[in-house]
């Protein structure tokens, strides 16, 4: 299914707040972490598909843009799961594999680019995994 630049602009700032919160979830980001960002978006993400912001800048770097942001801001990075879900649920289709295991590999990078994984990251990603796998069917089979 093809999406408008809106909803992938949107996609993007939500990947911002993802990995912001895998940097943040024991309570400091740091510099390593803000390069292991940069690094993975240039790798990975630019290349994902061709959409632009208004600026005509490509929609990726708002993964950087928004994580900067909120470095100032220092917002619960626990509520990025749940954005997360929100916006899986309301676009599953751009949620394909691949796509999956690339926001996988960006937060497990951020959060072993500073000492390895520390407790409370290896928590925040299992949440994130989990949250990327659960069907839409399970949630309501389960609830």
């Amino acid at each position: 299914m093809k999406y408008s630049n809106k909803t992938i602009l949107r996609f993007y700032q939500l990947l911002g707040k993802i990995f912001y919160a895998a940097a943040a979830v024991d309570k400091i980001v740091r510099k390593e972490e803000m390069a292991e960002l940069k690094k993975s978006v240039k790798a990975h993400w630019l290349a994902f598909d061709d959409t632009f912001d208004e600026f005509e800048t490509d929609s990726a770097y708002q993964i950087e843009i928004v994580f900067d942001w909120l470095s100032d801001k220092h917002p619960d990075p626990g509520k990025a799961i749940h954005s997360l879900q929100v916006f899986k649920e309301k676009y599953p289709d751009l949620f394909t594999e691949k796509v999956k295991g690339m926001i996988m590999k960006t937060a497990s990078a951020i959060s072993y680019s500073f000492a390895a994984k520390n407790k409370s990251e290896l928590i925040f990603l299992s949440r994130l995994e989990r949250a990327l796998e659960e069907s839409d069917i399970y949630k309501t089979l389960v609830l």
